[in-house]
């Protein structure tokens, strides 16, 4: 899933970003989330240290509390793979953010030829999560792109004959196959059941005597069989 994070104090720029967005990406059939801001406050920094996938932030530069400056230097020392841009009225700040070397995709004024300029931004950004290490299907109508790092096990559901993605921040029913899942994704997959694959680079603990699996977000899992268990010594 793609995460927009919008901040900007002026309600207007708010409410163009977010149509801008939502016209790209319905158009594209891409499943996406903008999350929105009018200031850099706590529920903004929640957003930076959440493990949510491709961060796509759109920052202004002066906010209320905080300048979208700083922001951008404390999401870069977290975090050097999310897409960082600027959106702001303030062109004369632009080497600023230069010297800062952001690494971020682009800086745009709010008053010269602003949306089409996002539009192209945020086509680049999505050309950049290309590259990622990810899956990528339709169900039933929806593009899904799912990081693997993101995924923590996928198993068969036997009552509803679908199957669960299990990320660190949502559950994916889809209609695919455990074994067309299974193919889809890398090596760091491994069965541990026979209705469950898990991802052994999310795996903190396992315990052989309670058949338990313990990842390292604090989620635990029981989908592990005798049969299977020698995957995970």
């Amino acid at each position: 899933m793609i995460n927009f994070i919008v901040c900007d104090d002026i309600k207007q720029y708010r409410e163009m970003v977010e149509r801008v967005i939502d016209t790209y990406m319905m158009k594209n059939k891409i499943e996406y989330k903008t999350h929105i801001f009018k200031d850099y406050d706590s529920e903004f920094m929640k957003i930076i240290e959440s493990r949510l996938s491709f961060k796509i932030y759109i920052l202004d530069i002066e906010a209320p509390t905080k300048s979208g400056i700083d922001i951008a230097r404390i999401i870069r020392n977290k975090d050097v793979d999310s897409v960082l841009i600027f959106l702001t009225g303030h062109q004369e700040l632009g080497h600023v953010v230069m010297k800062n070397d952001f690494l971020f995709l682009s800086y745009i004024n709010k008053f010269d030829n602003c949306e089409e300029r996002l539009i192209n931004s945020i086509d680049k950004a999505l050309q950049i999560f290309k590259i990622k290490k990810i899956i990528r299907f339709k169900d039933n109508g929806t593009f899904y792109t799912i990081p693997q790092d993101d995924i923590l096990y996928i198993t068969r559901d036997s009552v509803d004959r679908k199957c669960i993605i299990v990320t660190d921040y949502n559950e994916f029913k889809v209609s695919k196959s455990l074994s067309e899942l299974e193919e889809m994704v890398n090596d760091n997959f491994v069965k541990t059941h026979r209705a469950c694959i898990m991802n052994k680079k999310r795996i903190l603990t396992f315990s052989k005597s309670q058949k338990q699996v313990t990842f390292d977000n604090g989620m635990t899992s029981d989908l592990v069989s005798t049969r299977f268990d020698k995957e995970l010594k």
